[in-house]
């Protein structure tokens, strides 16, 4: 008999960083051409972000960021435990990784056995070269997959009139997008194993921009031509998660949805001089969740989510489409502000009693 728990989460590369590389994203904002001098003097910056990077850069900020983020971590993974799932189905978005020039799809469903992947492989912007549990380039991180419950969901979509994208194997050479292998790796983050097979599910929260600025190479406000096809709307993503929850209630299985993202990113937030999130727009997004209110979230618009540097909120949309389909309620683990480690994060879960 089915039964569907939603879990939301985090996939912040930064939280696998040495403390003294956290705030990378920040230092190079702050050596960047875009950010004003006057943002770049901490005289000018808020309070709490003059005091989250105090006189040692954000490491020791860095450390109970990371202590905290990782207790609601391991908050989720004994929720899922105890729940022990068929499968773990994981929204995410794919950053120039998977998905090129080539073909950029709004969403896609990988129909898979098995993965294979080495987040720590190098490469030529690698801001950090070694993580918390010194695991090498060439650990390999190995993951069984779903594939007749992903055709099942394919298959029944279908039925629903909803025709989705999906591929049969990965192109990345290090595996899974890091949207999804670091959530991965977070869930298991003392390293006991992740014994639950996974769907990857991708949702393209960025458009075709990531094609022109070369996977964030160069910024995505730097872009001044014609417009890149943008990411498929709230509701298209709201929607499609109703009926994702619809397919799954008729299914054997017991599963598990993962929204994975966090929320307002430094870095695409304007207004703020891409130095920290917008707190304000967060904080209103997390009250919506907090009330059951996830209808509001199909209505925001492109222009609301880009504004606060929400992009990736559209991987938690989907799940809240299909929480809200379920009837579920939320608890809210944990909500993470920060101004100087990029992003805020939030941890939920979603059951159908609370």
């Amino acid at each position: 008999m089915s039964a569907i728990l939603g879990l939301g989460v985090t996939h912040y590369p930064g939280l696998s960083a040495q403390d003294e590389d956290m705030a990378n994203l920040l230092r190079r904002a702050l050596a960047g051409k875009r950010t004003p001098e006057r943002a770049k003097a901490p005289v000018n910056w808020p309070a709490q972000m003059r005091e989250e990077w105090g006189k040692d850069g954000g490491a020791s900020a860095a450390r109970s960021h990371r202590e905290r983020c990782f207790a609601a971590f391991r908050a989720v993974r004994e929720k899922l435990d105890r729940f022990q799932p068929d499968f773990v189905l994981i929204f995410g978005d794919d950053q120039y990784e998977n998905f090129v020039e080539d073909l950029i799809p709004p969403f896609c469903l990988y129909v898979l056995n098995e993965m294979h992947s080495r987040p720590f492989e190098l490469d030529d912007c690698a801001d950090v070269t070694t993580n918390i549990w010194k695991e090498g380039p060439a650990t390999v991180f190995r993951h069984r997959g779903h594939a007749e419950a992903a055709k099942f969901m394919a298959n029944r979509l279908y039925d629903e009139g909803v025709h989705l994208p999906y591929a049969y194997r990965l192109r990345y050479r290090k595996g899974l997008a890091h949207a999804f292998i670091n959530t991965l790796m977070y869930l298991d983050v003392d390293r006991r194993g992740f014994p639950y097979p996974v769907v990857p599910f991708h949702v393209n929260c960025y458009g075709g921009a990531l094609v022109r600025s070369r996977g964030g190479a160069l910024a995505l406000s730097d872009i001044a031509q014609e417009p890149d096809p943008p990411a498929p709307s709230a509701s298209a993503c709201f929607d499609l998660g109703g009926a994702i929850g619809r397919v799954l209630a008729q299914s054997p299985w017991r599963v598990v949805l993962i929204a994975s993202s966090s929320w307002s990113h430094a870095f695409l937030t304007r207004k703020n001089d891409w130095i920290y999130p917008d707190h304000a727009s967060d904080r209103a997004r997390l009250e919506e969740l907090r009330e059951g209110r996830f209808a509001c979230w199909r209505d925001l618009t492109r222009e609301q989510l880009e504004n606060a540097g929400q992009h990736e909120l559209l991987n938690w949309v989907t799940l809240t489409g299909a929480m809200a389909e379920l009837g579920h309620k939320v608890e809210i683990i944990d909500f993470v502000e920060t101004y100087v480690m990029n992003s805020n994060k939030c941890f939920a879960s979603f059951t159908a009693d609370r």
